[in-house]
């Protein structure tokens, strides 16, 4: 069985406050594009993940390893299978990759263990993986609150963006970690980003970018101000760090823009792709295989 397993940026981000269980309580604003890792599922006597990509683990520390070794324990079945995982999307970027992998991951064994179990069941294990799964599981575009599995879907146009990664990994632990409560925020810049994005005009979509991470993040790795000086210079209408960076997307007025804008801001030490948003799901089979 083959999926394709789309990558997200964060329109708004903003940290609410500090949890009691640790976590950062957030609102925030997503969108699955179509940037994708590729996986192959495939039936075997045990669990195995096996990728080619560097710094990316075949162990239990591979998210993908960890959703279906949850799965396979909560439905008390002993069926292995092989993961084989095709990395297109930076790995540590603050796009998504390694939850959108887990996604796939539990959308795919569901149906090539036979199990058929609703959405609503897969993502009360997709909570425990990481903030983004459930996220993935559903895709398109949504409003995420508390730790990010509260999601409440979005509509709007579909956006051009241009997508800079400057080569390097980032921790999102360590990010997290730099969060002091003067970064702390009301909730307000993730609900004006949600309804500029239903008016499905990107202009205003761009206006009101914003990651509550950014200052910390500027602090430690200066890049992604470049990267996002770089953006607005070559004509994007706005730009933004996503997630825990350090990948920075900017938005343009159509996807021939957003090539212009790849062309003019592509150097050796930064990767950069045109992307288009994504209104349906993040996960999409492309071969089947089922029990």
């Amino acid at each position: 069985m083959e999926l394709n397993a789309a990558a997200k940026v964060n329109l708004a981000l903003e940290i609410l406050s500090r949890r009691p269980d640790g976590y950062h309580e957030i609102a925030t604003v997503c969108m699955t594009v179509d940037l994708s890792d590729r996986l192959v599922l495939e039936e075997a006597d045990s669990l195995e993940v096996r990728t080619s990509a560097p710094g990316v683990p075949s162990d239990e520390r591979n998210l993908a390893y960890r959703a279906a070794a949850a799965l396979r324990q909560a439905a008390g079945i002993e069926y292995g299978a092989r993961i084989t995982l095709d990395k297109r999307i930076p790995v540590a970027a603050g796009l998504g990759g390694g939850s959108t992998d887990a996604a796939a991951t539990l959308v795919g064994l569901n149906r090539l263990w036979g199990l058929r179990w609703p959405v609503e069941r897969l993502e009360e294990l997709a909570v425990g993986l990481g903030m983004d799964v459930p996220f993935f599981l559903r895709g398109g575009a949504a409003m995420a609150t508390g730790r990010g599995e509260r999601l409440r879907p979005l509509s709007g146009a579909a956006l051009a963006l241009v997508l800079v990664n400057p080569r390097f990994a980032v921790s999102t632990a360590d990010m997290y970690g730099r969060v002091t409560p003067s970064m702390y925020s009301d909730g307000g810049r993730a609900r004006d980003a949600a309804s500029a994005l239903e008016t499905r005009r990107s202009s205003r979509v761009a206006r009101t970018l914003y990651n509550g991470l950014e200052v910390a993040a500027r602090a430690a790795y200066p890049q992604i101000g470049h990267m996002q000086a770089a953006l607005v210079a070559a004509g994007a209408l706005g730009a933004a760090m996503s997630g825990s960076g350090p990948t920075v997307f900017g938005v343009a007025r159509s996807l021939e823009q957003a090539r212009q804008i790849q062309a003019r801001v592509t150097r050796g030490s930064w990767e950069c792709w045109a992307v288009r948003t994504l209104r349906g799901p993040a996960v999409r089979i492309r071969g089947n295989g089922a029990r």
